[in-house]
């Protein structure tokens, strides 16, 4: 039973070799991946405008919940043994700020940091 699916955007390099590198663990959790650029993924979210749709790293789970950005790796965190104390520092309130400040900033930047680590962005 697949448990959810971690939609990234698959046009960021960064991102792609990220979430590829990680899907073994992800599925071995119940996790599927995809591009957020596909059609069916396009449709399920529900209209987003691009720039919305690619703001962060989403996770869809299998009852219809959405969640995304630093929520989403959270979630994911909490189910795999050896990053549960990441999730739980990351909860932490004075640490949460800084948790969601991280994720903020690098899905801000992250074309940014593809073509700085030489990261081919998917043409």
């Amino acid at each position: 039973m697949i448990a959810g699916w971690v939609l990234f955007d698959g046009s960021c390099g960064f991102c792609r070799t990220w979430v590829e590198y990680w899907a073994q663990t992800l599925r071995r959790r119940g996790f599927e991946i995809a591009p957020l650029q596909e059609t069916w993924v396009r449709e399920r979210l529900g209209g987003l405008s691009d720039d919305e749709l690619l703001s962060d790293l989403r996770l869809l789970l299998g009852d219809g919940r959405q969640l995304r950005g630093a929520d989403a790796y959270r979630f994911v965190m909490r189910r795999i043994w050896w990053t549960y104390p990441i999730y739980l520092l990351s909860v932490i309130p004075i640490l949460r700020g800084a948790f969601d400040w991280g994720y903020r900033t690098f899905a801000d930047n992250r074309y940014h940091l593809s073509r700085s680590c030489r990261v081919p962005d998917r043409q």
